[in-house]
């Protein structure tokens, strides 16, 4: 009989995978829209969510190939975040819980979650640096705070999953 914790996990395994078809789905999205605008630069007004870069287009080719790269670069980050969740989740072993390859994929984690927040001030003070140079407004200037709450959490939990298996370690060794 399955315990409640490894129903929760299954839920969850199925939540991340969710996740990340969703983020890869954008990132195709975003790569589909920027072929077609680069072929057709009317498509440009209408990329995906709405945003019109249709001005950005015809000003400056590079800036435009710039703010789409980093909406790229960021949905691709948060795909390969959801990866390494799945790849965690199904690593988890209940009855023995903490092995050195779920430490190494959660630290991984944090610093792509760092990363990600890093990127998204890239993307912020370019699209403000547009903003001052055009008057308009190009994306978002969000610089997503929130990924360097959980960057520095998820690596606090890697560090414990490492302690956790350096104590799992030492029991064993002495039964």
């Amino acid at each position: 009989m399955e315990t409640k914790t490894a129903q929760i996990l299954m839920v969850l395994k199925v939540l991340a995978w969710i996740a990340f078809i969703g983020y890869l789905i954008e990132a195709g999205s975003i790569m589909i829209s920027f072929t077609v605008s680069y072929l057709n630069p009317v498509a440009a007004k209408d990329l995906y969510k709405g945003l019109d870069f249709y001005n950005l287009r015809q000003m400056d080719f590079w800036h435009y190939t710039q703010s789409i790269s980093l909406l790229l670069a960021l949905s691709l980050m948060k795909a390969w975040v959801w990866w390494l969740v799945i790849k965690t989740l199904s690593s988890i072993n209940l009855a023995n819980p903490f092995k050195m390859e779920v430490a190494h994929i959660l630290e991984k984690i944090g610093y792509i979650l760092f990363s990600i927040w890093i990127t998204a001030l890239l993307a912020s003070a370019h699209t403000g640096w547009l903003m001052k140079r055009t008057g308009e407004l190009f994306g978002s200037t969000d610089t997503m705070d929130e990924f360097l709450f959980m960057a520095g959490l998820v690596y606090i939990i890697s560090q414990v999953f490492k302690r956790g298996v350096e104590i799992q370690s030492e029991n064993e060794l002495t039964v």
